[in-house]
Order: structure tokens, then sequence, then C-alpha cells
């Protein structure tokens, strides 16, 4: 997985081994929720 900061202020996510692929654009709010989830333990399996 690569994540780039964009001039936009938003934040892209693609796959590295395909690159050529599409990428997930997120916001920097959604960015910042989902890296405090991580943070949390939310993405753990039970």
């Amino acid at each position: 997985m690569e994540v780039a900061a964009l001039d936009s202020g938003e934040f892209a996510v693609r796959n590295s081994h395909h690159p050529a692929g599409p990428a997930l654009v997120f916001t920097r709010a959604e960015w910042l929720a989902f890296l405090a989830g991580v943070e949390r333990g939310e993405f753990h399996p039970s």
C-alpha cells in the first residue's frame, strides 16, 4: 500500500503492486479518523 498527500489536502491510497490501478482518495478528516482507529486497535481481528 502507498499513501500520498495531495496538493488539495486529501490523501490518495493505492496498491503498490498495481501502481497503474485506481487510487482511493480520502479527505484529511477521513484519513485522520482512520489513523485514530488504527491507534485504538479497531481493525485487529477478535
